[in-house]
């Protein structure tokens, strides 16, 4: 039987397209490695971050697994003095998800949410499907079917 994610149920109740994939067989920790079981482009998946500003409000920034989030650039995106990473131990309260199976559809609350501008350069991006082992693809103007995000330079 083929096992459906929430961010699943989502995307079928409104008509989505998407792709799935499931790499819940392998021994597949990081992003990088997820990529290279899929047998996709590292560049092309996603990883999805929360973090918290200076504000104490929330954000999601999501960001090629190969490149690392610029907290200064983050934070200037969404107009914070700055913003650090969500401790592991609160980010299940506070979106629905467990680390390493976080996705920007789905979560408890929206939050606002900004996506690497390296994401223009694919027709699709893969990222988490909102459990460990699982990820779906789809276009950026189908996640906005979803989701509203801004696009911007994040990474350093």
């Amino acid at each position: 039987m083929e096992h459906k994610t929430n961010v699943m149920r989502e995307l079928d109740k409104l008509k989505i397209p998407y792709k799935h994939y499931c790499y819940a067989d392998t021994d597949a920790i990081s992003g990088i490695d997820v990529a290279h079981v899929l047998n996709q482009n590292p560049e092309q998946v996603f990883k999805t971050l929360v973090t918290v500003g200076k504000s104490k409000k929330y954000y999601v920034f999501m960001l090629p697994v190969t490149k690392e989030l610029d907290l200064k650039k983050a934070a200037k995106s969404v107009g914070e003095k700055s913003v650090e990473m969500v401790k592991s131990k609160e980010l299940t309260g506070l979106t629905g998800y467990i680390h390493g199976g976080c996705s920007p559809i789905g979560m408890k609350k929206f939050f606002t949410t900004t996506i690497d501008k390296s994401a223009e350069n694919f027709d699709t991006i893969i990222f988490s499907a909102g459990k460990i082992g699982y990820q779906v693809q789809l276009r950026l103007t189908d996640l906005n079917k979803i989701i509203t995000y801004d696009i911007d330079d994040i990474t350093e």
